[in-house]
């Protein structure tokens, strides 16, 4: 059974850093991209980072050159590292494949950015 546990959300003043994680099961992850997917306050939920198989990255604009996305394939976990955090990043962080979701969501993690 597939299955997303994303954690390492929380509260960070503007500037700060965050390290998420995203742990999958289930999934053929060694030929997947995996995603990182945001949902902010009372938008829909947006794909912001994403890496394929090879390790190619892409980004979306308004995260490019402050968030990292990585893949252990041992470990079968994906880490989004968030830095220089502005309010507007503030949002549950999921995990899932990408572009096209296979696995069921998650629970999600909450990142929160003070101004």
């Amino acid at each position: 059974q597939e299955q997303m546990v994303e954690s390492g959300g929380g509260l960070v003043q503007a500037g700060g850093s965050l390290r998420l994680s995203c742990t999958a099961s289930g999934i053929w992850f060694a030929g997947v991209d995996i995603g990182w997917y945001r949902q902010a306050p009372g938008k829909q939920r947006e794909l912001v980072a994403s890496i394929s198989p090879e390790e190619t990255t892409q980004y979306v604009d308004s995260v490019e050159g402050r968030f990292t996305i990585s893949r252990d394939h041992a470990r079968n976990t994906v880490h989004l590292q968030m830095r220089s955090l502005k309010p507007e990043d503030t949002g549950l962080y999921y995990c899932n494949t990408a572009p096209i979701t296979y696995a069921p969501w998650g629970q999600g993690t909450q990142v929160t950015v003070s101004s």
